[in-house]
């Protein structure tokens, strides 16, 4: 079994000056990170990886840096899922669309699509597909709460949960 972080839309440091605690103690405890972009700095996504190993994609606030290292898409196997990572784009509304489009040729082999940019959590399984955004951990700007997301992965099984921020 793995557990995995799920985090998106850090945006350190304009929302906050570091990860919260918890993040750390999370991040230590699991098996990798999966981060779906805007971190904003590059120093964050070094921060993680300290901590766990991490996949990460580039939001569409990230500096120059962080599109440098990091592609703007990806779809990573854990275990028996295929699991496509993205920051997302457009209207919120929108979402699930534009996600759809980017991954149309691969769609049919996807389990489950992380992504961010909304920071709206959301946790839907749609015609057998799993949408999940883990919401920030740092900024309430468009959403009720501060969150972060946990997977858990055993074989072609998938917990999943969004936890809220103090």
């Amino acid at each position: 079994m793995m557990r995995i972080l799920v985090l998106s839309d850090t945006h350190i440091p304009v929302t906050a000056s570091k990860l919260p605690n918890i993040i750390e103690k999370e991040a230590k405890s699991c098996d990798c990170c999966i981060h779906a972009g805007d971190y904003i700095i590059y120093p964050v996504y070094e921060v993680l990886s300290q901590w766990t190993k991490i996949h990460g994609v580039y939001g569409n606030m990230d500096e120059d840096t962080i599109k440098n290292n990091l592609p703007e898409e990806q779809i990573i196997q854990l275990e028996d899922i295929n699991l496509a990572l993205t920051h997302g784009g457009g209207h919120p509304k929108k979402i699930l669309e534009h996600i759809n489009k980017k991954f149309i040729c691969e769609a049919q082999n996807i389990d489950i699509f992380v992504f961010g940019h909304s920071h709206m959590p959301f946790d839907e399984k749609i015609d057998g597909k799993i949408y999940f955004n883990p919401g920030s951990p740092t900024d309430t700007m468009f959403a009720p709460y501060r969150s972060y997301g946990i997977l858990e992965i055993n074989g072609k099984e998938i917990k999943r949960s969004i936890i809220k921020i103090g």
